[in-house]
């Protein structure tokens, strides 16, 4: 069973920055697509930065503060966070994708709470 743990979430005044990573318990190699979410209070779970191979795609609302990266030798994605504002506020989940066969396989991590506040 692979493993996605989450750490780095806090709080911290607007403009200033976070650093989230998220530990696999399997070579970043056995997945196709890793993904960070967030999900705000009283709002549907969004998409905000993906990496595939070397491709990076970012939500519009984030574009140009965040950046999702990896490290294969520690099996680690992360997800740095500038330049933060209020909206920001959320729960943020790691998300990584396997394909055995022609069957997909979605990990989750344990969600990371992000406050953006003065």
């Amino acid at each position: 069973q692979v493993q996605l743990v989450e750490s780095g979430g806090g709080l911290v005044q607007p403009g200033g920055s976070l650093r989230l990573s998220c530990a696999a318990s399997a070579s970043l190699f056995s997945f196709t697509t890793m993904t960070w979410h967030r999900q705000a209070p009283g709002k549907q779970r969004e998409l905000v930065a993906s990496i595939t191979g070397g491709s990076r795609n970012y939500a519009d609302s984030v574009k140009g503060r965040f950046t999702i990266s990896k490290n294969h030798a520690e099996n680690t994605v992360y997800l740095q966070m500038n330049s933060l504002k209020p909206e920001d506020t959320a729960v943020y989940y790691c998300n990584g994708e396997q394909l055995v066969g022609r069957t997909k396989y979605a990990y989750w991590g344990q969600g990371s709470q992000v406050t953006v506040s003065s």
